[in-house]
C-alpha cells in the first residue's frame, strides 16, 4: 500500500481540532483509508462530522456503514458521493477518492490492493491520453470510465467474487456429505448435512440481497443518474464559470454578490475534495450542517439537475451493473440448484426412513401374532396344570407317550394358527 500515513495529525485537513489531545466528547473517531485519484492511500482518524462535510452525506447514510449495526446490502447514489455496503466492502466513493471504513480487516486487504491497481491504471490512462487520442477514446474507440465507476466496479467485483467463492466451496463440501448420508444414515452425517443446509440458507440470503439491490438500481434510471459524480462536478464547474462571466457583464446587487461568493466557495470545495492536496474544512460556514441534512435520495433539485438538465445517458453504468447482475444471478441459480439437491436428498432420506419404519411395523405385527398364538398354547398348558383329576393323569392308563402326543399336538396347533394368521394378514395387504 503506497503512501500510508496513520495518525491523528491527519485530522487537521478534515476540519477537526488540532492535536490528538483535543477531541470532542461524543464524537466517534474511526480510522478511514483514503485512496485518492492517483492510487495513493493514507489512513486518517476522523469523526463522522468530518466525513459528512467532506462527502456531503447525511448522518443516516453513514449509519449504513456502521459495523456495529446490521444493514442489508446497499448501493446509494447521492449528490456528491456513492455509499457502498456490500458484504465486507464498506466504502464511500466521491468523484476523485475512495474512503474505506474497515481497511484493517484482513479480508479487505486484497480488495484495497486491487482497488489501488485499478485506480492507478485509470490515472495513467487519463493522464497519458493525448488530445489526438481523446477523440477516439470518447468516440468509437476505447472509452475510459469515470473514476467513480472504476471504484464502483472494484467494489462490485470484490463482493460478487466473495459470494461466488463461498458458493463454490459450499457446493464442493455439500455433494460428498449428501452422498455419504444417502449411503449411511447416522447422527454424524445428519449433523454435517444440517450445518451445510444452514450455511446454504445464509449464503442464499446474502446473494439474494445483493441481486435485489442491483436489480433495483437497474430499474431506476434516476438512481443511476445520481451516480455520475464526475459529470455533475464538471457541469457545476461549467455553470459556475458561466455565472462568473455573467456577473462581469451585469451589475449585481449585494445579495447576488453574497450568493456568488458562497457558490464559488462551495464549487471550489467540491472540486478540491480528495485530489492532490485536500481542502481545509475549517473555512466552511454554518451552512454545511444544513447541507448535510439532505433527503435520502438526494435533493429534488439534484435529481432534476441529473435527469433533466444534464440528461445523462445511463447506458454506460447500466451495462456495468448488468454484468455483475448476471454474475450474481448465476451464483444465485447455482445455490438454488444446490438447494434442490439438498431437498431431493432429504426426500430420499425420508423415503428410506419410512420404508424402515414400515418394516418395523410389519415385524411388530408378526411378533404380536406369534405372541397371540403362543398365548393360546399357554392357555392349554394352564388348563392341564390345574389340580383336577382326569384319566390322562392316571399312570395305569396313560404314560409318557400320551404326554408327548399332547405337547406335540398343542405345538402343531399353535404353528398352524400362526401360519393362518400371517396368510390372512398378507391377503389383506397388512404384510408384504
Amino acid at each position: 500500500m503506497r503512501g500510508n500515513a496513520t495518525g491523528i495529525g491527519n485530522e487537521d485537513r478534515w476540519g477537526s481540532t488540532a492535536g490528538p489531545a483535543i477531541r470532542k466528547k461524543g464524537t466517534s473517531v474511526r480510522p478511514w483509508l483514503v485512496v485518492d485519484g492517483t492510487g495513493d492511500a493514507q489512513v486518517v482518524e476522523v469523526g463522522k462530522h468530518a466525513i459528512m462535510r467532506r462527502t456531503g452525506l447525511p448522518a443516516r447514510d453513514l449509519r449504513i456503514l456502521d459495523p456495529l449495526l446490521s444493514y442489508p446490502s446497499t448501493v446509494l447514489g447521492r449528490e456528491r458521493a456513492i455509499v457502498i455496503n456490500l458484504e465486507h466492502i464498506k466504502a464511500i466513493i466521491t468523484a476523485n477518492e475512495v474512503l474505506l471504513l474497515n481497511s484493517r480487516d484482513p479480508s479487505v486487504t486484497p480488495f484495497v490492493q486491487e482497488l489501488q491497481a485499478r485506480i492507478l491504471r485509470h490515472h495513467e490512462a487519463t493522464t497519458n491520453t493525448h488530445p489526438d487520442n481523446q477523440e477516439d477514446s470518447h468516440g468509437g474507440g476505447i472509452k475510459i470510465l469515470p473514476f467513480e465507476f472504476v471504484a464502483l466496479e472494484a467494489c462490485l467485483e470484490a463482493a460478487c467474487s466473495v459470494l461466488e467463492n463461498e458458493a463454490k466451496t459450499l457446493e464442493q463440501e455439500a455433494h460428498p456429505a449428501l452422498d455419504k448420508l444417502t449411503s449411511k444414515i447416522s447422527t454424524l452425517n445428519l449433523e454435517r448435512v444440517r450445518q451445510i443446509k444452514s450455511r446454504l440458507v445464509a449464503i442464499t440470503g446474502r446473494v439474494q440481497k445483493v441481486r435485489d439491490e442491483l436489480e433495483h438500481l437497474l430499474d431506476d434510471d434516476e438512481d443511476m443518474a445520481e451516480m455520475y459524480l464526475t459529470e455533475k462536478l464538471l457541469q457545476q464547474q461549467l455553470e459556475q464559470t458561466s455565472s462568473e462571466d455573467d456577473t462581469v457583464v451585469d451589475t449585481p446587487d449585494d445579495d447576488n454578490d453574497d450568493m456568488d461568493v458562497h457558490d464559488r466557495a462551495e464549487i471550489s470545495l467540491e472540486a478540491g475534495v480528495g485530489g492532490g492536496g485536500g481542502a481545509s474544512f475549517e473555512e466552511e460556514d454554518d451552512d454545511d450542517d444544513n447541507r448535510n441534512l439532505r433527503d435520502s435520495h438526494g435533493t429534488r433539485a439534484s435529481t432534476i439537475y441529473s435527469a433533466a438538465t444534464i440528461k445523462l445517458d445511463v447506458e454506460e453504468l447500466e451495462m456495468l451493473l448488468e454484468a455483475y447482475f448476471v454474475q450474481i444471478d448465476g451464483t444465485l441459480n447455482k445455490l438454488s440448484t444446490l438447494r434442490e439437491y439438498v431437498d431431493d436428498t432429504e426426500d430420499y432420506i425420508n423415503i428410506m426412513l419410512d420404508d424402515k419404519q414400515n418394516h418395523l411395523l410389519q415385524m411388530g405385527v408378526m411378533l404380536t401374532t406369534a405372541t397371540l398364538v403362543v398365548s393360546a398354547f399357554v392357555v392349554v398348558a394352564g388348563i392341564f396344570g390345574m389340580n383336577i383329576k382326569i384319566e390322562l393323569f392316571d399312570e395305569k392308563l396313560y404314560g409318557m407317550r400320551e404326554f408327548l402326543w399332547t405337547v406335540g399336538g398343542g405345538t402343531a396347533g399353535t404353528i398352524f394358527l400362526y401360519v393362518v394368521a400371517i396368510t390372512w394378514c398378507k391377503h389383506k395387504g397388512l404384510l408384504e
